[in-house]
């Protein structure tokens, strides 16, 4: 008996052993390399208006884009696409009866991609409410019940995509959380991604699953999150980074109080002749003294300043450019976690803002892109970089205009 229960233990301890080495070493099933991912469109009327005529085909790029667009991507270099899926609708009290036709439409575009040659990210991608829809972010994370719906339209999708090929869909319970960023440092995400990755699994027991950090899933809150809490291999684990933003979102309305003064910079600073850059810094000047509130034009000129400072030499630039990756580099090594179990899920440089008459040269906004792909490929990260179209659209602008090619140019030119 003795004998027997020595035999036991042994084999026990064996098999946790190699379930640990599982959990830690092996990759996930979903791999990719360099993404693109589609535009959030909002075109459609307010929420009391929403049925099946005005929001189906879903997501909204079904309206726009067709097979020979998704094949042209592919063409460019781009071996997935992530998808954008609003929740609201699936959380609106308008579309109970769309319900299944919402889901089922889903499937059918990760499908219609899958066709295209693509591997495809289905992206839970909340934003804001507004702009005729109830329900968003805010009300997501601020309100329990509305969290808890959430997690069941997560479930219902994992659902819905649990029998596609786990080679060719996977899936990303949610988008840029917007929690914990507050300055009394609150830790509230890490116990609802858990609920959230649950919901997932339990559904969809194959595909891969696409997990981030809290606060618009910034490197350094990807470094909080202990991955040992979430006891699965098949997750890969992504980052976003628009460093440096002040480049980056030039004109953004909603960006803050400070990036609507700021247009005309270059990528990088020193690609033009210093007095050149002190024109556009005038300039900038000039209009937060004039269009800013007088309580705010100080701080918002010294912040400029600092901004400038960081950034107005080639090894400061590489310095700030670099950390983010730098960062989710050690967190992945600290916790067994393999390169390509890493992506840069979000990146890119702002075109035009919509309404406003500056346009981002594109030469500037390739030179971005091509900097940041080669970051996250010498870190051995897979890459999407935002977006097909709209304020950073690399394929179209606006009002169905044409982006300029440098940008995919760049892509279809890498080795």
């Amino acid at each position: 008996m003795a004998l027997l229960t020595t035999m036991i233990k042994s084999l026990m301890a064996v098999v946790l052993a190699l379930a640990a080495s599982t959990l830690s070493g092996e990759a996930a099933t979903f791999t990719m390399k360099r993404g693109l991912n589609l535009d959030q469109w909002v075109t459609w009327p307010g929420e009391d208006q929403w049925d099946a005529k005005a929001i189906l085909p879903y997501p909204e790029w079904r309206k726009f884009l067709n097979e020979d667009d998704l094949k042209a991507l592919k063409d460019a270099g781009f071996d997935f696409l992530r998808m954008p899926v609003d929740p609201s609708p699936f959380l609106s009290d308008k579309t109970t009866d769309l319900r299944d036709q919402l889901y089922a439409s889903v499937l059918d575009s990760a499908r219609m991609i899958n066709r295209a040659g693509l591997k495809v990210i289905v992206d839970m991608h909340l934003i804001p409410a507004g702009g005729g829809r109830k329900i968003g972010m805010g009300e997501v994370m601020d309100d329990p019940a509305t969290f808890d719906r959430y997690v069941e339209v997560v479930r219902g999708m994992a659902r819905t995509l649990a029998a596609e090929d786990p080679e060719k869909v996977a899936f990303e319970p949610m988008n840029e959380p917007i929690v914990d960023c507050d300055s009394d440092g609150t830790s509230l995400w890490p116990d609802r991604q858990r609920k959230l990755f649950a919901a997932a699994r339990a559904s969809a027991t194959k595909l891969t699953l696409i997990l981030t950090g809290a606060c618009y899933s910034a490197a350094s809150s990807l470094e909080k999150i202990d991955p040992k809490t979430i006891p699965d291999d098949n997750v890969i684990w992504t980052f976003h980074s628009y460093d440096p933003f002040l480049l980056t979102h030039q004109g953004a309305t909603w960006a803050g109080d400070f990036i609507p003064y700021v247009t005309g910079l270059p990528y990088p600073l020193t690609a033009v002749p210093k007095a050149q850059l002190d024109v556009t810094l005038d300039t900038i000047r000039a209009r937060i003294k004039a269009e800013a509130p007088w309580t705010r034009q100080n701080g918002l000129l010294a912040y400029l300043d600092e901004q400038v400072a960081s950034m107005d030499s080639a090894d400061k630039l590489l310095g700030l450019m670099d950390a983010p990756f730098k960062a989710v580099e050690a967190w992945a090594k600290a916790n067994g976690i393999k390169p390509e179990d890493i992506t840069l899920g979000e990146f890119g440089m702002i075109r035009q803002e919509y309404g406003n008459a500056y346009v981002v040269p594109a030469e500037y906004r390739a030179a971005y892109v091509r900097d940041m792909i080669a970051r996250a490929e010498a870190h051995g990260f897979s890459w999407s970089v935002w977006s097909y179209g709209g304020a950073f659209g690399i394929v179209d602008a606006f009002n169905g205009d044409k982006a300029e090619p440098d940008v995919l140019d760049a892509i279809r030119s890498l080795p």
